[in-house]
């Protein structure tokens, strides 16, 4: 006996799998300062920071993917890629439940006019506005009712890898 196969309306109702993203973000640190974007949960109401780069295309390595991520949202190229560590990051984004696993890397901005401190930068993908980035002190993160640096586990992770930077 054979099966015809479902009719498109059948498909179509079928929930989309939820998968991993995998991710490769890039703490630039200057002194006590980190370069990070600036985001905002509606649902939640919640302004966050995070640093940039994005998502691990297939047969891309983690190093080449911030490096592609960075070059095409704000139009800047990156050199000193260290991978730092990885985190596991499991959260709710505009009330979507989200899992990513996220490669950490420390790096340097090409350009020295990137490491001013009152540079503004705006992400810009395919047309859309991203985010704002922007020179942060670690210790904006750590003061009472701070906005969140995600992923969490950052701001610990780049403590046990504290590098003089000058």
């Amino acid at each position: 006996m054979s099966r015809a196969p479902k009719p498109k309306s059948d498909m179509a109702k079928r929930k989309k799998k939820r998968r991993i993203r995998p991710l490769a973000l890039c703490v630039f640190r200057r002194g006590d300062k980190i370069f990070v974007a600036r985001g905002h949960d509606a649902h939640k109401d919640e302004t966050f920071y995070r640093p940039i780069g994005g998502r691990i295309e297939f047969g891309e390595r983690g190093a080449e993917a911030v490096a592609r991520e960075v070059r095409e949202e704000i139009d800047a190229d990156v050199t000193d890629l260290v991978y730092l560590g990885a985190l596991e990051n499991i959260f709710t984004y505009e009330g979507r439940r989200r899992h990513e696993i996220v490669l950490i890397y420390d790096g340097t901005f090409c350009d020295p006019a990137m490491n001013l401190d009152d540079i503004s930068v705006t992400g810009v993908d395919n047309g859309d506005v991203l985010y704002q980035g922007s020179w942060k002190r670690l210790d904006f993160f750590r003061a009472q009712n701070a906005p969140p640096l995600y992923p969490e586990g950052l701001l610990q992770l780049l403590d046990s890898a504290a590098r003089p930077i000058g």
